[in-house]
């Protein structure tokens, strides 16, 4: 049975949030204050935040520099997964993500279904790995990162959570490098 295992202690995962967005700000990033809040509640360390606009090239840039410091474990990002033109978040971190992560994407499909039903066909939400950090692409909407931080993230960025997550993996994601 999946669960919170209370006998571990908590393991703060240290996370930076990168909302992708042409006409949002900092003073009016719903679904950036909302990660952002979330992470925090959840009693991990919000490391770094930044806002870029939908070019895929300011979106690797930043996702390199999170993936190069260490003080960066997961990268959460929010805008962009659509699939007009300027909807580029997917193939930005296709330029520096080592292994895919696909269940995440398809499950965060799965659960926004019964909330938006075919709609949902639309995001092109996702998750890798690059140099040992997490990397999830979430779709622009506050719903959404709701969702994907509620439903998924919040349970597999706890090393608590049984019967496996995602935190205890990560001193193993760089093994090929060794």
């Amino acid at each position: 049975m999946s669960g919170l295992d209370a006998a571990r202690p908590f393991l703060p995962v240290q996370i930076a949030v990168l909302t992708v967005s042409d006409s949002r700000t900092s003073s009016d990033d719903r679904s950036g204050d909302l990660l952002a809040g979330r992470v925090t509640a959840a009693n991990h360390i919000l490391q770094a935040r930044a806002l870029v606009p939908d070019e895929a090239d300011r979106i690797e840039a930043q996702l390199r520099e999170w993936i190069a410091d260490p003080e960066v474990d997961a990268v959460i990002a929010t805008g962009g997964t659509g699939i007009t033109g300027r909807d580029v978040t997917p193939e930005a971190f296709q330029r520096v993500v080592e292994k895919d992560i696909p269940g995440f994407g398809e499950l965060f499909r799965m659960l926004s279904f019964s909330k938006i039903g075919t709609s949902t066909m639309q995001s092109r939400a996702l998750a890798g790995v690059a140099d040992g950090t997490y990397l999830f692409a979430l779709p622009g909407s506050p719903g959404a990162c709701r969702d994907g931080w509620d439903d998924i993230l919040v349970h597999q960025l706890d090393n608590r959570f049984r019967p496996c997550n995602l935190v205890e993996l990560m001193p193993r994601l760089n093994e090929h490098r060794r």
